[in-house]
């Protein structure tokens, strides 16, 4: 069953949401933590969190917000044909001139998607810094079908790591399948790993000539 929130366009106004949750707040950062990207994205991620399931409205039969650093989702919910959504919020401070956030590992998101009830979706903010105030500029709500490979990448930690080439640089794929996402994955690991074997080729040639430097050396008493 596809999902009524993005095949509806639901989405969409949810994404205007956000951006008005975030500029209706009064500023909560102070001269010293607007300084910090980290900062600012803790808090903005919290507000979200603290008023997602009121912007969802009846779209949400069940809402969670509860996660681990670590985890796959800062966000979860349920809607009410009974697809599961996991929501990775993520924000762009537009002033900083690159940004490569990743967005989750390529082995997870395979298990996820085998249940076709499931969502993988990103929720970016970006924003300006007026002084203190934080300035929403843009919200992007959106399965991870939906973003073109042309602004993704892959990083070598674990299986690989989905990642945005440039946060700067959204491509947004309307409506794409997930089939048709989900069969370019692939192709896009079936070019990865070998160029990791190759680099792991190099790293044991590499160690093997310093083994033999190290057998070469006499032992100091």
């Amino acid at each position: 069953m596809k999902s009524k929130i993005f095949g509806e366009g639901a989405y969409r106004r949810i994404e205007r949401e956000i951006v008005a949750l975030i500029n209706s707040q009064p500023s909560f950062l102070s001269a010293k933590t607007s300084a910090s990207p980290r900062a600012a994205g803790d808090a903005i991620q919290a507000i979200i969190s603290d008023n997602f399931q009121n912007l969802l409205g009846e779209l949400c039969t069940d809402y969670s917000a509860d996660f681990a650093r670590r985890a796959m989702a800062d966000l979860a919910f349920q809607d009410r044909d009974g697809l599961y959504y996991v929501v990775d919020v993520k924000t762009h401070r537009l002033e900083t001139h690159f940004n490569m956030p990743n967005l989750t590992s390529v082995e997870r998101l395979a298990r996820f998607y085998e249940d076709d009830r499931n969502y993988f979706v990103i929720l970016m903010v970006s924003y300006t810094m007026n002084g203190n105030k934080v300035e929403a500029k843009a919200a992007h709500f959106v399965p991870v079908e939906f973003l073109s490979w042309e602004c993704l990448t892959i990083g070598g930690l674990g299986w690989g790591q989905i990642q945005i080439a440039n946060a700067n640089v959204i491509s947004i794929q309307e409506g794409y399948s997930r089939k048709r996402w989900m069969l370019e994955l692939c192709d896009v690991m079936f070019e990865f790993y070998p160029k990791e074997i190759e680099k792991i080729g190099k790293r044991i040639e590499y160690f093997q000539s310093v083994k033999k430097r190290w057998e070469a050396k006499r032992e100091e008493r």
